[in-house]
């Protein structure tokens, strides 16, 4: 199965090499005789965020692929070009469960984090080295998420509903280590979801961080208020929050039936 896809994405490129006017320059061209290697001739590639590697011909260096970019599995392939520093050129086996013809990227050959020395995490060595592609001598802090108190990425938002149906508040955090997050109604010293049994609290650990939801069955009108997203771990604390408005179905009722 893997050799037909392998011979289904070369056919492709030959085609579309094929439509290709000769402008497109020599990396494309499968046939050129390379000649010797001028180095005195190459020219420098600028602005390179996955670094560089050798043409075709093994000569002069050119800009690497970056993560996410398509290209050329078969190494006798100069097409989309090669992968940068610490890439590799797979395949993405998802979008061969479909029946299309899956198109081969560039993907980190680590995805471990990293720490950055602004104290920012990066998803791996590769984001980092993209950010940081025009800086000198920087280096990491170390490997692994940096340490920091909670951020909450995405707060609780207003919402209004009308008596007897249900609403959702969510909070999303970024945090590491990971945060704790609860619920709290404004004015009332107790966390939710307590012993009412119309409202439930659950959530779950992301990477960096936790996500956490508030849903509270049938609305009644005492439940209208502000609700609160608190978040902490053992460098620091924030919270979030967002009005619920709830509306009396019944005098909405009436008030259609009388128009």
């Amino acid at each position: 199965h893997a050799e037909a896809l392998l011979l289904a994405l070369k056919l492709r490129q030959a085609n579309l090499c094929a439509c290709l006017p000769p402008s497109r320059g020599r990396r494309m061209a499968e046939g050129d005789d390379c000649g010797k290697c001028e180095l005195a001739l190459c020219s420098e590639p600028k602005d390179c965020p996955a670094g560089t590697v050798l043409d075709r011909c093994g000569c002069c260096p050119e800009c690497g692929n970056v993560e996410g970019q398509i290209c050329d599995l078969d190494q006798g392939n100069h097409f989309y070009g090669q992968c940068g520093d610490n890439l590799e050129c797979r395949l993405d086996a998802d979008e061969a469960r479909f029946g299309e013809v899956p198109e081969p990227q560039c993907v980190c050959k680590s995805q471990e984090s990293i720490c950055g020395p602004e104290g920012k995490t990066y998803e791996n060595i590769c984001q980092f080295n993209k950010a940081y592609a025009t800086k000198r001598n920087i280096s990491m802090k170390h490997k692994g998420p940096c340490e920091s108190a909670p951020v909450i990425s995405v707060p609780p938002q207003d919402v209004q509903n009308f008596t007897g149906n249900d609403v959702i508040f969510g909070c999303e955090v970024s945090a590491y280590p990971m945060p704790h997050l609860e619920w709290k109604k404004k004015g009332s010293k107790m966390f939710l979801p307590g012993d009412d049994a119309h409202i439930s609290a659950r959530g779950g650990p992301q990477k960096y961080g936790v996500t956490g939801w508030l849903q509270i069955q049938g609305l009644k009108k005492s439940d209208e208020g502000i609700y609160i997203c608190h978040t902490k771990n053992k460098y620091g604390a924030t919270y979030a929050s967002a009005r619920l408005k709830v509306i009396d179905g019944i005098l909405c009722f009436v008030f259609f039936i009388w128009m």
